[in-house]
């Protein structure tokens, strides 16, 4: 295993993991690197470790540059365990003089591991001397856990953003400029829907914070995904856009379907919202992942879900998804419900009540089907899809 150059003073020593498909609830189906990052000069620092399985790879990785036992910091940007988990025995093999944590990292790392690992407290406008270099500390709390904060290389002008900037996204090239965007585009916007949305109004206070501190790196050097090196303004441009969540012309049709008549229903009703000029995308949770629905929904002006009736009940896969949905917290969404049932339709109202619990501003009641939907209850749906259009049109004005 070998270090990857950044530069002359700093090396990712971290690891790729090619074949992880779920964390937590969210699809990779392009995997994960979890990335550590290796200081050179008098005092060898370490910035973040790896996710447990992976602790030989990154010793592997030190070990190509430096004997591990010269490192004399350790810093913990994130105490989440794809970070921190081979935290411990990093600590026991290398016996490290200092170990950096945030006041919440401190009561996190603690309470994960019981153990004591000589944890050392620093908070934003800290700076310690690496040894021909400084590193000065900046909170990042909710971005995305409260202990979260970033760390800064100063002369060598490098920010270490742990989770922030990031993306599920497996590569054995570790640079933006060695990544093509139409590959990793979608990554990056679906790891800030399903990891970073709830947050945003942090994000754009944080993005306005760093601004005033003069803070601009010529290297974004995040904890998943690739390095930003090429041009790292381009991942910020990005954040902030998505976190403004600007209001545009598309909605998303998101069902499930027993029998197919909840599927009929929502063929029309995406047809109305294409007949009013909305862009819509129409997913079935038979074949959508939960990750990939609040990615098309994070560009979204609408959401209209649908279902047909399970033991008086609601679907269990649209359950799920608007349980997933609803932690994410998008702002500004219009909508509405419809669905089909046999003797209680009494759930499908029930999803109104469901979208307004999500703050989504319900335009209609819900169109409701008596088993298989005739041509009446049809031409209610295209009429449901056209009036959602509209009052897209509305938010746009």
């Amino acid at each position: 295993m070998q270090a990857v150059k950044i530069t002359d003073k700093v090396y990712w020593v971290g690891a790729i993991d090619w074949n992880i498909r779920d964390f937590h609830g969210y699809s990779t189906k392009k995997g994960t690197t979890y990335n550590a990052f290796l200081v050179l000069g008098d005092k060898p620092t370490l910035i973040d470790t790896v996710k447990k399985e992976f602790y030989g790879e990154m010793m592997a990785r030190i070990q190509s540059v430096i004997d591990p036992k010269k490192i004399e910091i350790i810093i913990s940007n994130h105490s989440e365990m794809d970070h921190s988990g081979a935290l411990p025995q990093a600590v026991a093999a290398i016996e490290p003089k200092e170990v950096y944590v945030s006041a919440m990292g401190m009561k996190d790392i603690t309470a994960q591991f019981h153990q004591d690992l000589n944890l050392k407290i620093v908070k934003t406008g800290d700076r310690i001397d690496v040894g021909g270099d400084t590193i000065s500390f900046v909170e990042a709390r909710m971005l995305h856990w409260p202990d979260s904060m970033f760390s800064y290389l100063e002369k060598e002008d490098v920010l270490f953003t742990n989770d922030v900037f990031g993306m599920h996204y497996a590569t054995s090239q570790l640079f933006d400029d060695e990544n093509e965007e139409r590959l990793w585009l979608y990554e990056a916007e679906k790891y800030y829907a399903n990891i970073v949305l709830p947050y945003s109004d942090i994000v754009l206070r944080f993005l306005d914070q760093v601004t005033k501190m003069g803070l601009s790196p010529k290297i974004i050097a995040p904890d998943h995904g690739f390095i930003w090196r090429k041009d790292p303004s381009k991942i910020v441009q990005l954040y902030a856009k998505w976190a403004a969540q600007a209001p545009k012309n598309k909605a998303v049709v998101l069902y499930d379907t027993m029998w197919g008549s909840t599927e009929k229903m929502a063929v029309q009703i995406t047809e109305g919202l294409r007949q009013g000029a909305t862009e819509v995308k129409q997913l079935s949770m038979h074949s959508c992942h939960r990750s990939d629905v609040a990615t098309e929904i994070l560009d979204s002006s609408a959401l209209i879900i649908g279902t047909p009736v399970l033991n008086s009940g609601i679907f269990p896969a649209m359950a799920d998804v608007l349980c997933y949905l609803k932690g994410l917290r998008k702002k500004g969404l219009v909508g509405a419900a419809f669905g089909s049932y046999g003797w209680n339709g009494a759930p499908i109202d029930e999803l109104t009540k469901m979208l307004e619990g999500m703050g989504v501003q319900v335009v209609a009641p819900a169109v409701k089907s008596l088993f298989v939907p005739d041509e009446k209850a049809l031409s209610s749906c295209r009429e449901l899809g056209l009036l959602v259009s509209r009052e897209i049109a509305k938010k746009l004005q």
